[in-house]
């Protein structure tokens, strides 16, 4: 009998549509629900499971066994997806799940014997589970996170045998700077079913788990830092990079990225997602927006622009009515759409005209460092990400634009 394991983090996720960021800790979750939000992890690891079930040979499927923890911790996902479970571990009863449930989970279904770790989450849950694994080899003496300078230093895992079984994430959180996860849910369930088949020889590779730095952050910039390692699938396409941290561009590269921008709207409405590009041509505008949320701006030819939403939910986005979307790419992953930016929805992409109104901006820098692999796309509306898959032109410069490929 095959056997997978399956971790959810219930809240991972819950603050991306209302703009809240990442939910860790339950008053965060608590504030996000009251704001109208739906959890997305149970029905993207039941994706996941879906696409490992259609993979898996018929022959095979009645000896799939999952084993899970009860409820929203992983069960009610085996359910969706039509799966044999085993559960392993349940959260007390009439009180909210936590990092300590996650772990406890984690280490249940690993003393199992499971041939793959599935856990649903983002990178505070990868944390929790590099933690749960005992595998945390990045630390130094004073027991601090290294830095991604140390990446190659002596504290890294000497073997893939530190860690019980491979891992994989199924995309859940908002961020989601790690390397351990696939670029979508049903990748996710892709590169399961191709690592339980053994199919194509494919390797396992030591991932890094990551976690933006909230000190660097205060100063205005977006970088990770290094927490440790996980062994990962090796399938490039289909499972993502790390982040990578982010670099000034040229004053040149950013104004004339603005001025096409400016040219392009006119008069209207511009939201403008998160990111250090993006708040770098805002202030070739004349605006001041935050560096990881959402903000629209109204543009007028010859005038200063107004800021008429700082940090948008979905919700406020939706009000605001027609409008142009201008995103910058992660870099080093390359997401264009799904990760840091859930604010931007599905809804709120069709109300704004799709295709036609979205603009993507990168410089040429930025762009040729992801060696020509696709800016990607994970809204959770696979109808959605397939309409704007494709060659699409990027924003480079003034009067200047690279026909680059957008993929699910």
């Amino acid at each position: 009998m095959t056997r997978v394991g399956l971790v959810v983090n219930p809240v991972a996720g819950l603050g991306g549509r209302v703009g809240l960021g990442g939910t860790d800790g339950p008053d965060r979750a608590r504030t996000a629900l009251s704001l109208g939000a739906r959890p997305p992890a149970g029905a993207r690891a039941a994706a996941a499971l879906g696409e490992l079930a259609a993979r898996t040979a018929e022959s095979a499927r009645d000896g799939l066994l999952v084993v899970t923890a009860a409820g929203r911790l992983g069960a009610d996902s085996v359910a969706a997806a039509g799966l044999t479970d085993r559960i392993v571990y349940a959260a007390g009863a009439g009180r909210d799940t936590s990092a300590a449930d996650t772990a406890a989970a984690v280490r249940a279904v690993v003393a199992e014997g499971v041939d793959l770790l599935l856990f649903a989450g983002g990178d505070g849950t990868a944390r929790d589970v590099l933690g749960a694994l005992g595998s945390c080899n990045s630390c130094n003496s004073a027991g601090s996170p290294a830095s991604l300078g140390s990446a190659n230093s002596p504290g890294s895992p000497s073997s893939l045998a530190d860690v019980p079984c491979p891992v994989l994430g199924v995309p859940t959180g908002v961020k989601m700077h790690s390397a351990v996860f696939a670029v979508s849910p049903r990748a996710a369930g892709e590169v399961a079913a191709a690592w339980l088949a053994r199919a194509g020889g494919i390797r396992l590779r030591d991932a890094e788990v990551m976690d933006r730095d909230e000190d660097a952050l205060s100063e205005g910039r977006v970088t990770s830092r290094l927490f440790g390692w996980l062994p990962v699938p090796d399938v490039p396409v289909r499972v993502q990079q790390r982040k990578t941290g982010s670099t000034a561009a040229s004053p040149g590269a950013v104004g004339g990225i603005a001025a096409e921008v400016a040219e392009r709207v006119g008069e209207g409405l511009l939201v403008l997602g998160p990111g250090s590009t993006t708040r770098a041509v805002a202030a070739a505008l004349g605006a001041d927006v935050s560096l990881t949320g959402v903000d629209a701006l109204a543009l007028r030819p010859g005038h200063p622009p107004r800021i008429v939403a700082r940090d948008a939910r979905e919700d406020t986005l939706l009000a605001l009515g027609p409008a142009w979307i201008a995103l910058s790419p992660i870099g080093g992953q390359g997401f264009l759409l799904g990760r840091g930016n859930q604010q931007i929805s599905p809804r709120v992409l069709r109300a704004a005209g799709g295709r036609e109104r979205l603009l993507v901006l990168c410089t040429e820098a930025k762009l040729a460092a992801l060696g020509g692999r696709p800016l990607l796309l994970d809204t959770g509306d696979d109808a959605l990400d397939a309409e704007l898959s494709g060659h699409l032109p990027v924003i480079t410069g003034r009067r200047r634009t690279s026909l680059y490929r957008l993929a699910m």
